[in-house]
């Protein structure tokens, strides 16, 4: 082999091969002391610290790991939530990131209430109504008509109808007229007042002292008040210092007269002045729980503008004007 390229000294060093390399030092030290191989030696020092250092970089890499899930987990949960708050609640338009707010509520309610005006006999008087169908349909207290010759209707962004009034109960104190020729307006969605409780935080929407689209809140005082109003009256009058009634044997605003009504109502501090008649009063997911029938102003007070809520409002049960609709429709 006297030809053989590794034997040649005219090659050049670059292409010697490579001579075998070295077994590691814990393989000769295995080999060399067999009976060994399981005592803990001193150098074998940098065998232990390369485990360490491993475990030390894949706790590192799991922190990294877990925290970038951790950070993908809230972002994907706060974007659910984000969604979830999104939406809105059926029936009313008011966006679920709303609910509870008054801002919210008046937001999506104020363009189903109504001022009305009612002309006739002499006299006018200035309340409130709430649309219950997208084609006019709008409901009242019965007093706020009273016998007028004409009513008009303006909504919350200042377009205006003549009204025809469809019907009357007056042992309810409700009305229901139609605007003409009135069609894609906002309905209002009617709740459940049996589902009210004392406390409950409420919004009442009206036209005070002829004030469109007026909001105030409070809450629900009490249930169930026995709340006696004038069931008719021959013309409309200026309501200077509210709708007289009676509650617990007193007369409050005045005389109610000999024809008399009483219902069962909703008592609210939520500030109510002449013209809430006929609005609203609203839970704060946006439906209608009552509609404004009564407030008592201090006996002292003499004129509109002494006049003013001291915080006893009363409503008529959203209830008692689904279970009246049929015969206002009908033309009771």
């Amino acid at each position: 082999m006297t030809d053989d390229y590794r034997h040649r000294t005219d090659a050049p060093p670059s292409a010697w091969p490579a001579p075998p390399a070295a077994p590691p030092q814990w393989q000769q030290e295995s080999r060399s002391r067999p009976d060994q191989q399981s005592q803990p030696q001193s150098h074998a020092r940098p065998r232990a610290r390369r485990p360490v250092a491993l475990m030390v970089a894949v706790a590192i890499a799991a922190a990294a790991v877990g925290g970038g899930v951790s950070a993908l987990v809230d972002r994907t949960t706060g974007d659910r939530a984000t969604a979830g708050r999104s939406g809105s609640v059926a029936g009313t338009g008011i966006s679920s990131v709303s609910t509870g707010t008054v801002a919210g509520v008046a937001e999506a309610v104020s363009p189903s209430i109504v001022e009305i005006t009612a002309n006739g006999g002499g006299g006018n008087s200035t309340g409130s109504g709430v649309i219950i169908t997208p084609d006019g349909e709008i409901v009242t207290n019965n007093h706020v008509l009273g016998g007028a010759d004409t009513v008009r209707v303006r909504l919350d962004g200042g377009k205006t109808y003549l009204a025809d009034v469809v019907g009357t109960a007056p042992e309810k104190d409700l009305a229901l007229i139609k605007a003409r020729g009135a069609s894609g307006l906002k309905a209002a969605q009617l709740g459940d007042s049996d589902a009210v409780r004392v406390g409950d935080e409420v919004v009442a929407i009206g036209s005070p002292e002829g004030l469109t689209g007026t909001v105030t809140s409070g809450i629900v005082s009490a249930l169930d008040r026995d709340v006696t109003v004038a069931k008719d009256q021959e013309q409309p009058r200026q309501q200077e210092r509210g709708w007289p009634f009676e509650f617990g044997g007193r007369q409050f605003n005045g005389e109610t007269g000999g024809a008399t009504t009483t219902y069962k109502a909703i008592q609210t501090d939520a500030s109510l002045n002449p013209g809430n008649s006929g609005g609203a009063l609203i839970d704060m997911n946006g439906r209608i729980i009552g509609i404004n029938s009564a407030m008592y102003a201090p006996s002292a007070a003499s004129g509109s503008a002494a006049a003013g809520s001291v915080g006893l409002g009363f409503a008529i049960p959203v209830d008692t004007v689904k279970s009246t609709l049929a015969e206002l429709r009908a033309g009771a």
